[in-house]
């Protein structure tokens, strides 16, 4: 018997349709014609399919004959392709296969190259051997803004500066600290320093008089010098007091935050260094060896501070973590304030009215400016009163009461340090502060020198000095 497998498609239906005819045939037959027969069952009614029974359902045969016909007149559209024009499709695809790749690679090629300039400058940063020369691209400086408020009608002897350039913070002889919003130039909240200010038992009564501010790297603490013995710990956001330091025999003259840390160093007039842990809010220890009362303080990351003797003529290092100190002498009389420039070289200023630039490795300085601000009209050299630099460049700021603020060019290698620019300001110069890339300087301007009242400018004014400094080459200063 044949399998249904082997025959042709449609023979089924073929073979079924002549076994009913022969059947049909069958019955026929055997009834006789004309009479009926009793024991003949009538057959059931023939009923009339639906014309949706004739339909043909097509079979999986037929599905696949139907693709391969699709197939073949596929075939038949891509043989219309020539073989050149193949080639020309196949060449653009490749072409284009080969510039994404290209691109992706000049991409990974470009970011490698930042990340890795980024971590060599993060890297020359936290060793202090990073250097940048800006100086030489100075173009102009000009004065930007002027800030005054009502509260600090008195000289301005103090200025800090957020990291992110937005925000400053002023201290003048008075018991306010104010916040200025760079932006608008306005007053954003103020801080009384009075109300915090806890004086040992005496008759004398004295004003309040913040000498110096300092701020965190991560803007979290704000020290101030209110005058007197003790430091006040401030949260620079919501200018609230936090915490009084007590430890100095004498008027605090300097603080710094080591750079990203909150340890704090502070000077003052009894002749030691303090250093402060304000994390746990406690003192930790003191540096002794200055003769006379220490005028000025400065760190950077390193656990090193550097500090001026005033009267006793001689800058020292401190090598906290080494208990040693390294000592320089050069100037001929008190020395007024110091600026560590990087690890390595510093600048100092002092009553004698000259401007040293020095190395750590040299006990004398590499060199020396004489007058670099002048005489006064007595004769007497204009004694340097301000100092500012721009952290690991060649950029040095001097400010004092002749009237200007100088701009010089420091180049240890070449031993020199060079004016490139003045700026007529009258008055004291309290305080000077740069922004982080040098575009921007500001100055703290009073009648009277922020220490005592020897002389008084009647014409100056008590305020706050926006400068701006145009570089002709910007990108070389954003880098």
């Amino acid at each position: 018997m044949s399998s249904s497998f082997f025959l042709k498609p449609g023979a089924a239906k073929v073979a079924a349709n002549k076994k009913r005819k022969l059947n049909a045939t069958k019955v026929k037959g055997n009834a006789k014609p004309g009479k009926k027969t009793q024991n003949a069952v009538p057959g059931p009614k023939k009923q009339r399919r639906a014309k949706v029974d004739d339909e043909e359902i097509a079979s999986d045969e037929d599905e696949e004959y139907n693709s391969n016909a699709l197939t073949f007149s596929a075939d038949e559209d891509e043989e219309e392709e020539t073989a050149q024009d193949k080639r020309l499709r196949l060449a653009k695809e490749y072409l284009t296969e080969i510039e994404k790749q290209e691109a992706e690679r000049a991409e990974q090629r470009e970011l490698s190259q930042n990340v890795e300039q980024r971590l060599q400058t993060e890297y020359l940063d936290s060793v202090g051997r990073l250097r940048r020369t800006i100086a030489a691209d100075l173009k102009s400086c000009t004065i930007q803004n002027v800030l005054k408020h009502k509260l600090h009608h008195s000289p301005i002897c103090a200025l800090s500066l957020s990291a992110d350039g937005k925000h400053l913070y002023s201290g003048a002889k008075s018991q306010y600290v104010l916040k200025w919003c760079m932006e608008s130039g306005k007053v954003l909240e103020k801080g009384d320093v009075l109300q915090h200010r806890e004086e040992p038992e005496t008759t004398k009564k004295r004003r309040s008089h913040v000498i110096s501010i300092c701020l965190s790297s991560d803007m979290k603490y704000m020290a101030l010098a209110e005058g007197g013995v003790n430091i006040q710990i401030w949260c620079p956001q919501t200018m609230k007091h936090m915490k009084t330091f007590k430890g100095h025999r004498d008027n605090v003259t300097g603080l710094v935050f080591r750079k990203g840390t909150h340890e704090l160093y502070s000077a003052a007039k009894d002749r030691s260094v303090k250093i402060w842990s304000v994390d746990e809010m406690a003192y930790v220890e003191s540096l002794f060896g200055h003769q006379t009362a220490v005028t000025s303080i400065d760190a950077l990351s390193r656990e090193r501070a550097i500090t001026a003797g005033g009267s006793d003529c001689s800058l020292r290092i401190w090598k906290i973590t080494e208990e040693s100190q390294l000592i320089y002498n050069g100037h001929k009389d008190g020395i007024e304030c110091v600026k560590l420039i990087n690890d390595e070289h510093f600048v100092s200023g002092g009553v004698d009215g000259a401007i040293s630039l020095w190395s750590a490795l040299k006990k004398k300085p590499i060199s020396t400016t004489q007058l670099a601000h002048g005489k006064g009209d007595n004769g007497v050299a204009n004694w340097i009163t301000a100092i500012a630099v721009v952290v690991n460049t060649d950029l040095v700021a001097t400010g004092s009461c002749d009237g200007c603020v100088r701009l010089w060019q420091s180049n240890p290698n070449a031993r020199k340090l060079q004016q490139i620019h003045s700026i007529s300001i009258a008055g004291f110069i309290n305080a000077l502060t740069f922004n982080a890339d040098g575009s921007k300087l500001y100055v703290a301007v009073g009648q009277e020198h922020r220490l005592g009242r020897w002389w008084r400018h009647k014409a100056a004014k008590n305020n706050i000095v926006v400068v701006d400094i145009q570089s002709s080459n910007v990108n070389k200063r954003e880098k």
